[in-house]
């Protein structure tokens, strides 16, 4: 089975997990960035990388674009394609904002593609890739980064 059909079963099973802010435990909680870590364990083993304590707004003062740049550390970047399951999307909210929302693809249904991803006030859904969603794309990748 491909690495990225892995990625989109693994992320499906997250799917009711409630919303909780630094949090990364299938059921219990999770935010955006906490299912990435709970998938990445999953398909790929240890976390690459020890996250560090963050807030709601990280990143905004200082214009720091430091999930883009730990993605980039620990995964393969690849050319935009939504439609590509498996992959995980970087999005940037609001222009000259930071990018700090991401989401992994699932795949295609009722014409658009899907994302997985969490929110606050809601926890991991499957939810349409929409217009509105994919024009804040800014980068994908394909995990885990090849080492050697």
């Amino acid at each position: 089975m491909k690495t990225d059909e892995n990625v989109t079963r693994a992320a499906r099973e997250w799917i009711g997990t409630p919303y909780r802010h630094q949090c990364s435990m299938i059921g219990q909680g999770a935010d955006c960035l906490g299912l990435i870590r709970g998938v990445w364990r999953t398909v790929a083993g240890r976390e690459p990388e020890v996250v560090p304590a963050y807030s709601a707004d990280w990143s905004e003062a200082s214009g720091e674009e430091r999930l883009w740049a730990a993605a980039l550390r620990c995964m393969e970047p690849v050319k935009i394609h939504p439609e590509q399951a498996g992959q995980v999307v970087l999005f940037r909210m609001y222009a000259r904002a930071v990018a700090k929302h991401v989401a992994i693809l699932g795949g295609k249904s009722v014409g658009y593609p899907t994302i997985i991803h969490a929110y606050s006030g809601v926890g991991v859904v499957e939810t349409p890739l929409t217009p509105s969603w994919r024009r804040r794309i800014v980068a994908q990748f394909k995990f885990p980064k090849r080492r050697g």
